[in-house]
């Protein structure tokens, strides 16, 4: 089969490798969509030793597909059946696992391969993250339940109810999902801020709500509670992963305000909080990381019922061998997600 593999920062290499086979528990699936992610981005420029502790691995983590070999004892699943897998399983026994928060496991084990022909999908993955997809959904639609779990999980800490007002800094990917994901809960107003370019232009055409150009207007902060009435809104969100624009959303927020600290930032950055405000209005700052099995399920259920349908950012299709290129999109601000057929 041909892959991806990543062999450390900067280095992605298309090679041709075995056909895995499935080990007892576990599963063979042959990759039929898999999304790049800004996540692969970073990871390429720098590595991630949590998401990959070890190299040379075969690179990507948003793909659906179709199982073609079951190990001994796997359970629930069998050949020809139609999968969403997730990067990531829990391992149901931590302290965290049991409050309820697997998203926190402190064993939590990733895993990456969509960026492959066939991936061999191990037997926690397969007993704790792995979700049949009905006849109905393309898979490319499918590839988007990691992305969109995470989503849901941010909009769930930020406990966004029908009738509230949301403000979203970022217009990348994951931002437009986090303003479908607002707007399903029943959000009565979504802003998006950004900045002039491609991507701004973009989320203006899916219409996921208000459009704010950063470069445009004297005070972003200022805009953003005038677009409220004044009062700012009841929930911002960060889905930069910038501090600065960190700031930006908690000096943003309205009076009992949450902020949804969902952008990763670097290692060793900080943000400096207004004491006043945080006490005397009651802020709520919220951090949100990556998904659980329970939001994995219920991705898979918006997208199966069209409740939400994130079509419009699959903007490119590329060829296994174009990854690098896709990649190249993503960083500079020229696609949404590219759709990577590894057939292609």
């Amino acid at each position: 089969m041909r892959a991806q593999v990543f062999h450390g920062p900067g280095d992605l290499r298309l090679e041709n490798l075995p056909v895995p086979d499935p080990e007892p528990g576990g599963v063979v699936m042959r990759v039929e969509a898999a999304l790049t992610c800004g996540t692969d981005v970073k990871t390429l420029r720098r590595g991630h030793p949590v998401m990959i502790p070890r190299v040379p691995t075969v690179f990507g983590h948003e793909l659906a597909g179709v199982v073609t070999a079951v190990g001994r004892g796997a359970p629930g699943v069998k050949e020809g059946d139609r999968v969403v897998a997730a990067n990531s399983a829990p391992c149901g026994r931590c302290r965290l696992c049991a409050a309820g928060r697997p998203n926190l496991c402190e064993d939590l084990l990733f895993v990456n391969g969509a960026y492959g022909q066939y991936m061999a999908l191990p037997p926690r993955l397969v007993a704790r993250n792995v979700v049949p997809i009905g006849p109905g959904l393309a898979t490319s639609t499918a590839a988007f339940a990691e992305p969109l779990a995470c989503a849901l999980l941010g909009v769930e800490r930020g406990r966004v109810e029908a009738g509230m007002t949301v403000a979203i800094w970022g217009h990348g990917p994951l931002a437009c999902l986090l303003a479908m994901a607002a707007r399903q809960r029943g959000a009565a107003q979504v802003s998006i801020v950004g900045k002039t370019g491609w991507r701004l232009g973009r989320v203006r055409e899916l219409e996921l709500g208000t459009s704010v150009d950063a470069l445009t207007v004297p005070d972003i902060r200022e805009h953003v509670r005038d677009l409220t009435g004044g009062r700012g809104p009841d929930v911002a969100v960060d889905a930069t992963g910038r501090p600065e624009v960190w700031e930006q959303a908690i000096e943003g927020v309205g009076r009992g305000g949450t902020v949804i600290l969902f952008g990763g930032c670097a290692p060793g950055t900080s943000v400096q909080v207004d004491t006043r405000r945080a006490h005397y209005e009651e802020l709520t700052l919220v951090g949100t990381f990556h998904h659980t099995p329970g939001m994995i399920r219920r991705a898979v259920e918006l997208l199966e019922s069209k409740a939400i349908d994130p079509a419009g950012l699959l903007t490119h299709q590329m060829g296994l061998g174009q990854v690098k290129e896709a990649l190249a999109l993503m960083e500079r601000g020229e696609t949404m997600k590219v759709l990577v057929d590894p057939w292609q």
